[in-house]
């Protein structure tokens, strides 16, 4: 990549309510995924920055878990994710969904309203409402506070992304780049890879277990005839949950594993060997030594 004279950089927080597509956009800017995505809300519990770079701009894009009331400790974590990612950008992208301004949206905005630094609202989701009814949407969001540009896209079809883009240059300031062009995250791999095996018990399981599942990585470092070797450990909280998560005759974690074993191979380019196991963890969303233990730790906030 041919970088030119006048390059602009600089850090993008995207910030918003639950389920806003703030995932779907990062993966969109960057080309492809790292984040994972779901129509289940709460879907983010970390901070992941993807990186977009061109030859006259790289943005580092930091994603957030959705901003809501908190009732456990990993939730806590999540707001606090959200919140410390304002630190040290340079603009900040205000995702939300194409309806008028509720509670929720206030209370974010309020938030956002001191900040020294250039706040934008992105309306995602254009795609499923009418263009007269956008009119009305912007208006109930500007007496929240005064954003520096108002940009209606879809981040799932892609519809006004290029537009952000070039608005984006616009406000950034001249710098270094500060990754390889071929970086598309900040995240190590291991982490992205239990992110992914996530995702697909978000997308397999019932209600009940979604947001009551961890995965942590045990080991992706060795490899046996030409085949990655990953062994990871799925959390849950109750034993419902573990039989749910393992499936009648072993039908769901094996479903669980041959997706998600296509989504890390397409990642990282080579073939892997999946070793998925499950075990019960009573209330471990309560519990803030084990959540340091698999890499939610708020003191790095």
């Amino acid at each position: 990549m041919a970088q030119t004279s006048n390059f602009k950089s600089g850090f993008v927080a995207l910030i918003g309510r639950p389920n806003v597509g703030k995932s779907t956009l990062m993966n969109r800017l960057v080309g492809q995924k790292v984040a994972i995505t779901s129509n289940k809300p709460q879907t983010t519990r970390n901070k992941i920055s993807g990186i977009y770079s061109a030859d006259d701009m790289q943005v580092v894009f930091v994603d957030t878990p959705g901003i809501f009331k908190s009732h456990s400790d990993l939730d806590e974590y999540m707001d606090k994710a959200s919140l410390s990612s304002l630190k040290d950008v340079d603009l900040v992208l205000f995702m939300v969904e194409p309806k008028k301004a509720g509670k929720g949206e206030e209370y974010v905005a309020g938030l956002l309203k001191d900040l020294d630094l250039p706040v934008f609202l992105v309306v995602n989701k254009i795609d499923q409402v009418h263009p007269n009814d956008l009119l009305p949407i912007i208006d109930s969001y500007q007496a929240l506070g005064n954003f520096a540009e108002y940009l209606p896209i879809s981040a799932g079809q892609g519809n006004g992304v290029d537009d952000l883009l070039a608005t984006i240059n616009r406000y950034l300031p001249e710098g270094p780049q500060y990754y390889a062009s071929d970086e598309v995250t900040d995240r190590p791999e291991y982490f992205v890879v239990a992110e992914m095996i996530r995702e697909q018990i978000l997308h397999l399981t019932s209600q009940e277990v979604p947001h009551s599942a961890a995965v942590w990585v045990e080991k992706m470092n060795e490899r046996v005839n030409g085949k990655l070797q990953i062994e990871a450990t799925i959390y849950v909280e109750k034993p419902g949950q573990k039989r749910i998560i393992i499936g009648q005759g072993g039908s769901m974690i094996k479903k669980i594993g041959i997706q998600s074993r296509k989504e890390i191979e397409a990642l990282l380019g080579e073939k892997v060997n999946l070793q998925l196991w499950v075990k019960v963890r009573h209330n471990w969303r309560q519990d803030p030594a084990f959540l340091k233990s698999i890499g939610y730790d708020k003191k790095e906030l």
